[in-house]
Formats: C-alpha cells, sequence, structure tokens
C-alpha cells in the first residue's frame, strides 16, 4: 500500500494526543506534521505537552522535537507538505467549518474529528463497516469546492459507535422502527481526566450538551443515501436519547430499547450480529476489527474496564439481549470512545478513502 504523510491538527489535545498514540507505528501514514493553536505554535510538541500529557502510554519518542504549527496561519504550508490532515481542533463551531474548507481548497483533504460538518449536506459522515458507500458523495462536495484533491470527510459522534453498529445490520430484514438509547459515557469523552475534572470522582451529571441532539439526529445521515450529489436522510429508525456522564475514564456504554416492523426472534438478532462485518472488514484495513460484533452471553458483560480495549478499542460489544414488556428486545452496548469512537474510527475511514482512491 502507498505510504502517505500526514498532519495531525489539533495535536496538542486529548483526542490529537490519541490520533499520536494510534499512527505512532501506522503502516501507511506518517505523521510529518504537527499543529495546534497560535499559543503553541513554534514551540516543541514535547515541551508542549509535558506537563499534560494525558495518555496512559508514553509520548512517542519521535513527536517531541517535533515544531508545533499554527493550524489556522499555516494552512498553505501545512498543505503542501502532507497528503492529508487529521483535524481535532478545539474551535467554536463556524471557525472549525471556515478551517476545514480551507484546507480542502488547498487541496488538502480532511479527515475531520470534529462535529462542525456533519450535517453539511455532501460531506460524507462514515462509519467504515455501515455506510462506506457514503464516499461517493466526494466528487460532489468537490464539484462545490472548486477543488481536484480536497474535501471533508467526517466521523460520527463518538456515543453513536456502541449502539448504532448493533442496529444497522438489524434493519434490512426486521426493520427497526424506534428506539430508545440512555448513554452512560466517560469523561474522555469531553476531554478530561479525574486530575483535570476531580468533580466527576463520585459523581454522575445526567447533561452532556449537545450529546441528545446527537445521538437522535445522526444516525439518520448515517442510514440516509446518495442522491442527487448529496447525503438524503433516513426516515426511520426515529431515536430517543438520554445522555449521561459517568465516572469511568474511557468508554461508553449504552442501554438500547428497539421495536421492530417484523418482530426477530432472539436466534435471529444473534445471528445477525455474528455474521455482520463491512467494507472495513473485507478490504482487511490496518485498523479493522476482525470480528466487529462480540456478543456476551453472561449476564454481566460487557463492562467497561474490560472489553473497552477489545480487538485494540475498535470492535463492539454487545450482551444482555432478552424481550422487554413495551418494546420488543432491550440490550447493552460498548465502545471505546477515544478509539473507534473518536480518533480510531478517523483513522479507520482515512483507511478506507485511501483504498478506494479518494486521497490519491
Amino acid at each position: 500500500m502507498k505510504q502517505y504523510n500526514v498532519g495531525v491538527l489539533g495535536a496538542t489535545g486529548m483526542v490529537g494526543q490519541r490520533f499520536l498514540t494510534i499512527l505512532d507505528s501506522h503502516p501507511w501514514f506518517n505523521v510529518t506534521v504537527l499543529a495546534a493553536s497560535s499559543r503553541s505554535a513554534g514551540k516543541k510538541y514535547g515541551d508542549l505537552v509535558a506537563a499534560r500529557w494525558l495518555m496512559s502510554t508514553p509520548l512517542p519518542e519521535k513527536y517531541k522535537d517535533m515544531v508545533v504549527y499554527d493550524a489556522s496561519a499555516d494552512v498553505a504550508k501545512i498543505a503542501a507538505a502532507v497528503d492529508f490532515v487529521f483535524c481535532a481542533v478545539d474551535m467554536k463551531k463556524d471557525k472549525i467549518k471556515e478551517l476545514e474548507y480551507a484546507y480542502a481548497k488547498a487541496e488538502c483533504p480532511v479527515m475531520s474529528n470534529n462535529s462542525a460538518h456533519r450535517h453539511t449536506e455532501d460531506v460524507p459522515m462514515i462509519v467504515p463497516e455501515i455506510n462506506a458507500d457514503h464516499a461517493k458523495v466526494i466528487p460532489s462536495q468537490r464539484k462545490r469546492l472548486g477543488t481536484k484533491r480536497g474535501f471533508v470527510a467526517v466521523k460520527s459522534n463518538c456515543s453513536l459507535q456502541s449502539y448504532v453498529p448493533a442496529l444497522y445490520p438489524l434493519d434490512d430484514v426486521f426493520g427497526v422502527e424506534d428506539v430508545l438509547v440512555c448513554t452512560y459515557q466517560a469523561i474522555s469523552g469531553a476531554g478530561k481526566n479525574f486530575d483535570t475534572w476531580p468533580d466527576m470522582i463520585d459523581n454522575v451529571i445526567p447533561f452532556i450538551g449537545g450529546e441528545e441532539e446527537k445521538s437522535e439526529q445522526e444516525p439518520l445521515k448515517i442510514w440516509g443515501r446518495v442522491e442527487g450529489g448529496k447525503i438524503v436522510n433516513a426516515e426511520k429508525p426515529r431515536f430517543t436519547a438520554q445522555c449521561i456522564r459517568v465516572p469511568v475514564t474511557d468508554g461508553h456504554l449504552a442501554a438500547v430499547f428497539v421495536r421492530f416492523a417484523n418482530k426477530p426472534s432472539k436466534d435471529d438478532i444473534l445471528n445477525a450480529w455474528k455474521s455482520f462485518s463491512g467494507k472495513a472488514q473485507e478490504l482487511e484495513l490496518p485498523s479493522a476489527p476482525k470480528q466487529f460484533l462480540h456478543y456476551f452471553e453472561e449476564d454481566n458483560m460487557p463492562q467497561t474496564k474490560l472489553q473497552r480495549d477489545l480487538e485494540g478499542g475498535m470492535a463492539i460489544s454487545v450482551g444482555r439481549l432478552r424481550e422487554d414488556s413495551q418494546y420488543d428486545y432491550k440490550f447493552v452496548c460498548l465502545s471505546h470512545n477515544t478509539l473507534r469512537g473518536a480518533a480510531g474510527g478517523a483513522v479507520l475511514m482515512a483507511e478506507l478513502l485511501c483504498a478506494e482512491g479518494y486521497v490519491d
């Protein structure tokens, strides 16, 4: 496979740091540019993060002496130095839109972890196992932007990665109609750990700003279809959500209640989960889990601490499938929010788009 030089925008934040740990030994992607805010520009990366490295593994040596660029002021320099960028900047949404378009118009594809473009009609929001075909909207986006190579692609909200993968393979045959989901989300989803957020110790906060709206709306784009040069959202399933912050370092857990048009048997559901795979597995992408969905028979599984790192944190864990008195079935799901749900999901999306020729 071709080797790609890549940049990481927002490299000093938690998701940016996670990108660097993933990309440290990546077989296709070589990090040659780190960028952050103007406050960090011109300084060595190791000096910037020495007191605020948030990963459990040490800072890789090769990044320590890299001089950080200004993600906003150095667009032309960065675009000329890399094949594409990963974007995890912490800015206001309108500024992120402007920045990502600036890179795209500089003919530098953008693999975004941000939410700014998730509802832009010709920007694909890709979970490679589910809607890899949404990449075919990219030529329409390029036409609108006036670019040959440049485009923006995004990954979905981190908590969706826990429950949407378990629902999607059930829809074609059984028709997923209504979904109620409660997510129990780790503090790293807010870019923090217990040292930086001591108020979360021994505490639960029953509100995460904007999260419930994302949980109810973004799945409809994932379920949507490419038509007329844009992605048309699906009308079903209908989602309602509550999102709760819990005192866990990593891992988003979801309690799911689902109603079908044609109620399946429990064995039908288990067989659908066991056999489900997607384009990521077909192409044997480097970050793709061998088995996307893992079902656990034990009543007390999956557990955040035990299963979040399954298959390098890129697999989805499912358990406690049983019939419900008001919906048809209920179950729980788990994903690693900064791996599958954030940086890892963006890396997997980039692998797909590279393998499919969109970055050449």
